[in-house]
């Protein structure tokens, strides 16, 4: 079973619904005992670092989640979080990754929407049959800084992490379930780790 967590935090269903479509069984749930029995778990979201804390630490999932010993993927805003911290709302996040999330300078169009590549620099079992040109989804205005934990990077106005790992934790930045066959066996690969 994949637990999403919950955290009222928008694009959860679209999530569920690529999953489905992979033929796997979730259960969209902020109760910390489905969490702890799930095989994967998934933390996506589309929303506001401040708000979206706020309600992890009213149910104390911001303690659980870093605590999670199964596999667990961060999605664009659960990415976001799994840093250090965000300046967006000047917000404590959960300290998984040692990065930090910076708004992007408005020199150009924010927030960077539409797709995008990203260039891998590891051997990771994510990109089993992922093409070296890739095109993924995003729609973000925040990015996570790049550090020992980013696997792939993307350039928007500057470089940043498009996907990072840190044992048990990946993330994406970009919306994998947004992003056609290569978003696809990206969600793929990480619910056969």
């Amino acid at each position: 079973m994949i637990a999403i967590i919950k955290y009222n935090a928008g694009n959860i269903r679209s999530v569920q619904n690529a999953i489905t479509r992979l033929g796997y069984e979730s259960i969209i749930t902020d109760n910390h005992e489905e969490i702890l029995k799930a095989d994967k778990v998934i933390f996506p979201g589309v929303g506001e670092a401040s708000s979206a804390m706020a309600y992890l630490k009213e149910r104390e999932l911001d303690k659980l989640i870093p605590s999670l010993k199964q596999p667990v993927l961060g999605i664009c805003l659960g990415l976001q979080l799994l840093c250090k911290d965000s300046e967006e709302g000047n917000t404590k996040c959960l300290g998984v990754f040692n990065s930090s999330t910076k708004r992007f300078p408005p020199e150009d169009k924010v927030p960077h929407m539409g797709w995008n590549n990203f260039s891998a620099n590891s051997d990771s079992e994510l990109f089993k049959e992922i093409p070296q040109e890739n095109d993924v989804y995003y729609v973000h205005g925040y990015y996570a800084e790049i550090s020992d934990d980013t696997i792939a990077t993307s350039n928007y106005i500057t470089s940043f992490s498009s996907i990072m790992k840190k044992d048990n934790f990946y993330a994406m930045q970009f919306h994998p379930e947004k992003s056609a066959n290569v978003g696809e066996q990206l969600l793929k690969n990480f619910l056969e780790i």
